[in-house]
């Protein structure tokens, strides 16, 4: 079986857990499987996925084989699998265009981006000269002529795209229809961590709610220390981060909350933490009888490993849409995997819809209101020449 081809765009803390996660999970052991949503999807292990080519501004990671970038300054994020094979890929001078906040350059070696003293390549043509059939998408957040720039590309290469930031593509009619011309799946945006922050608040909004406990006010606030977090102290950048974590809490809710009544993004940057994500969220509500109900939480986790154990799924749920010559937007993988998908739902409908899919199963009832909460008894038939899929 041949293995999926997948290039990647940013080698920061994320693609550091990625491909550790690769070979990690490569022998499918049972054992090993813990972490994983899916062990297979389609045809494919996690050993079935292999890195084609790496896009990096770094100067310590440009020209750099892959094994050995995702090791490099300033990722920060814990290694699980150090023991990786020796490769062909090196990292390739990407465009830089909003890829650096300004303020980065105060901060030394050990935090922040170097711009190498390279040339860019063409994008599109080392996605074909590479035979890279999906583009994983992990700029920092606020590059967004960066992200449209490898969003191009992929249309110009004829490759799939996963969108795990929040620079709005999937979510974006035209863009959308661009990729379903093109015959190319695209998965996006904004990645939604396996048992993150946003995850957490959407399912605690959505129990609120369907206890009838009414939400009056509610907050996240997060700190880390890794590159997003000093990334991210940039206010300026960080418009569509707000947008894309805000609007995911909200479209659980029956009824918006007003803007004065929710905050939601990220709060300051501890170069100590390193990759370790503190989320602190309050919510107060009231219940029966006005009956006042406050709720606080602190969660803690490892950042880039808890994006990692999503976006692998997504990479083999592109792989099936290719497979099946679906273009456009993936609606169940992107709401299942997604903050900001074309279509927001509740997260039960979102994995019915995506694991149906996975499995090849056509969903031939069901509909969304304009606010993705509610939904019909749904029907469903096998698609002529699928295979479910253990």
């Amino acid at each position: 079986m041949e293995k999926i081809r997948v290039a990647i765009a940013g080698v920061g803390n994320c693609a550091s857990s990625l491909i550790q996660g690769l070979h990690y999970y490569k022998d499918g052991r049972a054992a090993k499987c813990t972490g994983l949503m899916h062990p297979r999807i389609g045809e494919w292990g996690c050993g079935d996925i292999e890195v084609a080519a790496a896009f990096d501004i770094d100067r310590r990671k440009v020209g750099a084989r892959i094994e050995e970038a995702i090791f490099s300054k300033p990722n920060c994020t814990m290694l699980f699998q150090t023991a990786l094979p020796v490769s062909d890929v090196i990292v390739q001078m990407g465009p830089v265009l909003d890829g650096v906040a300004p303020h980065m350059a105060d901060y030394p070696d050990d935090h922040a981006f170097r711009v190498a003293d390279a040339e860019p390549v063409d994008v599109a043509q080392t996605l074909r000269d590479t035979d890279a059939e999906i583009l994983v998408c992990y700029l920092p957040v606020g590059a967004e002529e960066g992200v449209r720039h490898y969003a191009q590309a992929c249309l110009d290469a004829g490759v799939a795209m996963v969108n795990c930031v929040p620079a709005f593509i999937a979510s974006v009619p035209e863009w959308a229809r661009k990729f379903r011309e093109r015959n190319l799946p695209l998965v996006g945006d904004d990645i939604k961590s396996q048992l993150g922050a946003t995850i957490v608040h959407r399912g605690l909004v959505r129990l609120f709610g369907d206890r009838g406990i009414r939400l009056d006010r509610t907050y996240q606030l997060n700190t880390g220390g890794n590159t997003d977090f000093l990334n991210m102290l940039a206010r300026d950048r960080l418009k569509s981060k707000k947008i894309s974590k805000t609007e995911s809490v909200q479209s659980q809710l029956d009824e918006r909350m007003e803007n004065g009544d929710i905050h939601i993004g990220p709060s300051d940057y501890v170069p100590w933490q390193k990759d370790n994500k503190v989320c602190f969220i309050r919510m107060e509500g009231r219940g029966f009888g006005g009956a006042l109900i406050e709720l606080e939480l602190r969660l803690s986790v490892q950042d880039s490993p808890n994006s990692a154990g999503v976006v692998i799924d997504a990479i083999r749920c592109a792989k099936l849409g290719l497979e099946r010559g679906l273009g456009g937007p993936l609606e169940a993988a992107s709401a299942y995997y997604m903050k900001s998908p074309p279509k927001q739902m509740r997260d039960s409908v979102a994995r019915d819809l995506c694991e149906a899919f996975i499995e090849g199963r056509e969903v031939t009832d069901f509909e969304l209101d304009a606010t993705g909460r509610k939904h019909h008894e749904r029907l469903i038939t096998p698609s002529p020449g699928t295979a479910n899929q253990p």
